[in-house]
């Protein structure tokens, strides 16, 4: 039996789609219950006998996850193999920069870069406060892109970021991920959907996963847009290491244990207060702790 190295490109639930060392694209199914690939994961496959099918027998060591916790409190694995996550805000549905924190949180403990897009500038009726959140960014080192994917402004700038990357875009529904990238791939190969009037709340239109080549190098998966994101941590004191500015300022607290919430002496509150450090994005700091104890004590829901 012929064995062949491939990367999944695409989930269907318990079907994938992959593309071989060869460039060739096939349809693969899954050998067993014990493996679950992902989009971006490494696979060992082999054709089935007289059918178009083939079949994944095994998945190669990842160099890293991009997870979140399930209903039950179990890790799931989004994607695998990632170097680089932009995650989209838009000025509608209203931007939940907790969400974008948690993300990038998850990109930092991953050890890649990130970046963040700010879609749908035509329709900002708050661009103050929107510049300020994008400034936060900026200042503590991360690439920041505003774009209007439906008037085609600063799509550019986010494939040149893109350029030679295996990366993910991820974000609240209906915030224009598949409309940024269908500029960046020159059609409409991902489906797009208004956003629902109703709730404000975009509707999913992406319902698998998928990575989509760039025309100049690189790739891009894209994901289900998500209502709530946190990131699967192995305990709450891991969450200072996803904030780079307070993992910066931590080499000055008086304990080196210090979890900056009510120690003295804390070097992170002190940047704080004197406006060193982002107040929202302690913020977000603290919810992310409070939700990662929630989590390893049953009470999430």
């Amino acid at each position: 039996m012929t064995h062949d190295t491939a990367t999944v490109i695409a989930t269907y639930s318990r079907r994938m789609r992959l593309r071989l060392l060869s460039g060739n694209e096939v349809d693969a199914r899954i050998k067993g219950k014990r493996i679950k690939p992902v989009c971006g994961d490494q696979v060992v496959t082999e054709p089935i006998p007289n059918e178009s099918d083939w079949l994944i027998t095994a998945v190669a060591e990842r160099e890293n996850e991009l997870t979140r916790p399930n209903m039950r409190g179990q890790v799931e694995v989004l994607a695998a193999n990632l170097d680089y996550l932009i995650v989209v805000a838009a000025a509608e549905p209203k931007a939940d920069w907790f969400i974008v924190d948690r993300y990038l949180c998850a990109a930092e403990l991953m050890g890649i870069a990130a970046a963040i897009v700010f879609n749908k500038i035509d329709l900002d009726t708050d661009a103050s406060s929107t510049a300020e959140e994008l400034a936060n960014y900026v200042r503590i080192g991360y690439d920041v892109v505003q774009c209007s994917a439906k008037e085609g402004r600063g799509t550019t700038d986010i494939g040149v970021l893109l350029k030679d990357r295996c990366a993910i875009i991820v974000g609240q529904s209906g915030v224009g991920k598949s409309s940024i990238i269908n500029q960046l791939v020159g059609d409409a190969t991902q489906r797009t959907s208004a956003v629902s009037g109703k709730t404000g709340e975009g509707r999913h239109t992406t319902v698998n996963s998928v990575m989509i080549p760039l025309p100049g190098g690189g790739s891009v998966i894209d994901s289900p847009g998500v209502r709530d994101y946190a990131p699967a941590l192995e305990s709450s004191t891991v969450a200072a290491k996803g904030f780079r500015e307070i993992t910066a300022a931590a080499q000055n607290c008086k304990f080196a244990n210090c979890r900056h919430l009510r120690e003295p002496g804390c070097a992170v509150k002190a940047g704080v207060e004197d406006d060193k450090i982002s107040a929202r994005r302690y913020e977000s700091y603290k919810r992310i702790v409070n939700l990662t104890e929630q989590l390893s004590d049953g009470r999430y829901t």
